[in-house]
């Protein structure tokens, strides 16, 4: 299949489209008369990129579009394709034991076959993959990827799997190189950076999350390196191929882990691009809506379908009660099976024990415990609690000074307009809030309390029931569990009862601050004051099936959880008072400062494994990377002194369809972490990393083109190669896993900063 350009448009003045620099004041010259000619064949076969209402500017012979052939670039694909397997394969089940975050992702892929809910701040896709694998090899679900696998889990096919993500790497390599038009040795250079990289290679031996990443960014940049590449058929069956699989790589790359979304913004940026030169080259507005709307399609419409996808077919799996439910909302929880929240009494009644949650993500359920204030009243903190605790317990009682047995008297349920106290069932303390003091944090709403006692006729012990919304089919004005979405007004003051995810200090455990909101200052709209009660126990009251009363909703569970993952991946800080020989900051990745022990044991008959780089290429990528704004400059430099020897025809537009793509990929991939306060690893360079080899190897071939003949091209080719595999197979036995006493490896360790042979922070 003819995957490449169809044909070499030596004549088309259009190569490339509209991407090209342009100096506004180059003098137009007379075209030939065959090269008009195949424009005007161009135009009326509808081929031309972006009909202009001026002639185009003819430009001497431009660059050649690579062309697939098969009799040649297939066996370079398949050769190359067996060779990473080789790398990837080789004794990938030496250590019988979890290694590195098997233990997490392993346990992930368990849920999946157990079909028991589970909460991860990474989307759902390659979690999927790694499940499905599990499922192939025969696992039951029962291992906890603690330790040694047992013998029923083939833990040697489960890696194999992954690492075919991995071997995927080396021909999505060649094919973008080629798509960028690179001479062929070119693309098997960057294919054998791929392939001989030690970093790449150890990751992809484990069951990880970083290979179907890695993967789904390269058929990313492949893909938007071949629409770019046949971008002068616009609207034909082949632009619109390429242009889909640029869509469907991003649905995938993004449902993988949340770093894919930065595939999204390379590709949202190359768009940006595209418009703007329409704009600039008086594209008519009718052509300029048809690709907009193309590209909204393929390019926003297709991602977003694809990521929701990934999270339906996740919950359609997951439907069993599980260790990630009190991260979504009582509603989604009630649905699954096993659920203690499927089963309970519905109308709240006075006397009942409840659990209630603010609806606010990220708070958690109403929570006190013995611990006071610091300062202000100095009386029982209360707060809001993510976890299951039994001081989340609260009775619902009447004010004090009204006679009622909650034992023998006749039920009596709770109404909208009611007013009621809320007692501690541990601690016995009523929720109280008060004007003499402000809350600790947020300090324009007044403090929440535990304070007296339920016979203290203290008004401040008192709150209103205000029903918010029934989502259930009732209508009687009562107070249900689950169904009913209500405030508490508190009848001294007014205020509201809210949370609203600020964080107390350490005095408080870090726990939810819960305060008393003014509405003076704040909309009592607001999501921060509105509760639900979770969990209702009442003996006096039989439970009933609550799963026909509750109405779910995808785009709900979908947005949620979505913020509750974000909300996990910020609570992942560094602890800067301590140090963690597994941590590392994105200044030290390029040039391999602190590469990893993979395990925490590093003695004599311990299989060793050290994520270390190739160093020669790490460094010299990261050189070329970090020098190519100066490249750039002098460029300009020369353009402006209008020196006309610096590009040959073409080579300037060549330059600048590959730079941007594979450098800015490498930019957006790289300098995004410095602005994360997450805890960062050294694999996350990983996906910059793919894009600094490629840069590299395009560097190497534009040097190679303006200053050398064909004979001294092969020669420099034949010399990266045959450095790159010699250091590979130099730091090989860290990446297959090394058993001997480390000290007998010698001469690996070439910074100081490296923890081959000793480590003081070692666990």
């Amino acid at each position: 299949m003819n995957i490449m350009a169809s044909d070499r448009d030596d004549t088309d003045p259009l190569l490339g489209g509209f991407s090209s620099p342009r100096s506004p004041r180059s003098p137009r010259r007379q075209q030939p008369q065959e090269q008009q000619s195949q424009n005007e064949k161009l135009d009326a076969d509808g081929f031309t990129a972006y009909p202009a209402s001026r002639a185009p500017v003819a430009t001497g012979v431009p660059y050649m579009r690579n062309k697939w052939t098969t009799g040649i670039d297939g066996p370079i694909i398949a050769a190359l394709t067996i060779l990473c397997a080789f790398t990837r394969l080789y004794q990938i089940g030496k250590r019988a034991t979890v290694t590195w975050d098997e233990s997490h992702f392993g346990k992930f892929g368990a849920y999946y076959i157990n079909r028991t809910f589970y909460h991860d701040v990474h989307p759902p896709l390659a979690k999927m993959l790694i499940g499905l694998s599990e499922y192939l090899a025969g696992h039951n679900g029962t291992f906890r990827f603690k330790g040694a696998y047992p013998e029923y889990v083939n833990y040697t096919f489960m890696r194999c799997f992954t690492a075919m993500f991995g071997v995927g790497l080396a021909p999505l390599a060649y094919l973008t190189c080629l798509q960028l038009n690179m001479q062929r040795r070119a693309c098997a250079l960057a294919a054998l950076f791929v392939i001989f990289d030690n970093g790449l290679c150890v990751m992809s031996r484990f069951v990880l999350l970083d290979e179907p990443l890695l993967f789904f960014t390269a058929a990313s940049l492949c893909s938007v390196a071949g629409f770019q590449n046949i971008r002068h058929r616009a609207f034909s069956c082949e632009w619109w191929r390429w242009l889909l699989l640029t869509g469907c790589s991003l649905g995938l790359v993004s449902s993988s882990k949340w770093v894919g979304f930065l595939a999204v913004a390379l590709v949202g940026l190359y768009t940006i691009e595209e418009f703007f030169n329409m704009y600039i080259d008086f594209v008519p507005a009718r052509t300029a809506a048809r690709h907009f709307g193309a590209r909204a399609v393929a390019l926003i419409a297709v991602p977003l379908a694809i990521y929701m996808l990934c999270f339906k077919i996740h919950f359609s799996i997951l439907s069993r009660s599980g260790p990630g439910d009190s991260k979504m909302p009582p509603t989604f929880q009630v649905r699954l099976k096993g659920s203690p929240l499927g089963r309970q009494p519905f109308a709240v009644a006075y006397g009942s024990q409840l659990t209630i949650r603010s609806m606010y993500p990220g708070s958690g359920l109403l929570h006190s415990h013995t611990h006071m204030y610091p300062d202000g009243s100095q009386q029982q903190q209360v707060t809001c609690y993510s976890h299951k605790d039994a001081n989340n317990d609260w009775v619902i009682v009447k004010p004090a000074g009204q006679d009622f047995n909650y034992t023998s008297d006749p039920i009596v349920t709770v109404r909208d307009g009611d007013i009621v106290s809320l007692m501690h069932k541990n601690t016995k303390r009523m929720l109280h809030s008060h004007r003499a003091h402000k809350a600790p944090i947020t300090t324009d709403d007044y403090e929440v309390t535990g304070y007296g006692s339920s016979d203290w006729k203290d008004l401040n012990n008192n709150w209103r029931v205000e029903i918010a919304s029934e989502t259930s089919s009732a209508t009687d004005g009562e107070l249900h569990t689950i169904t009913t979405l209500f405030r508490l007004r508190h009848a001294g003051t007014g205020c509201l009862l809210s949370a609203a995810a600020v964080n107390l200090p350490s005095w408080g455990f870090r726990q939810t601050e819960v305060t008393c909101r003014r509405t003076a200052n704040r909309p009592s709209a607001s999501t921060a004051s509105l509760w639900l009660v979770e969990r209702h126990t009442n003996p006096r009251i039989a439970p009933m099936d609550l799963r026909p009363l509750v109405r779910g909703s995808f785009i709900g569970d979908f947005l949620r959880l979505n913020m509750e993952m974000a909300r996990s991946n910020n609570a992942l800080v560094p602890d800067r008072d301590k140090h963690n020989h597994l941590e590392s900051s994105p200044w030290s990745w390029p040039f391999l400062i602190y590469p990893m022990r993979m395990l925490g044991s590093w003695r004599k008959g311990d299989i060793k494994y050290y994520e270390v780089g190739n160093p020669l290429l790490w460094w010299v990528s990261a050189l070329t990377c970090v020098l190519f704004p100066l490249q750039l400059a002098y460029y300009y430099v020369c353009r402006r002194r209008r020196i006309s020897n610096v590009w040959a025809p073409g080579e300037e537009l060549h330059f600048w369809n590959g730079a941007k793509l594979l450098w800015g990929g490498w930019a957006l991939h790289y300098l995004p972490f410095f602005l994360m306060g997450r805890v960062t690893y050294l694999h996350h360079y990983l996906p910059a990393l793919y894009f600094a080899l490629l840069f590299l190897v395009f560097q190497i071939d534009h040097a190679c083109r303006r200053l050398l003949g064909t004979g001294m091209q092969r020669a420099v080719v034949t010399v990266w190669a045959v450095a790159a595999v010699a250091v590979f197979c130099w730091f090989a036995p860290l990446t297959f896993g090394y058993v001997e006493d480390i000290k007998t490896l010698t001469h690996r360790q070439w910074l100081p900063t490296w923890n081959i042979y000793s480590d003081k922070y070692v666990m």
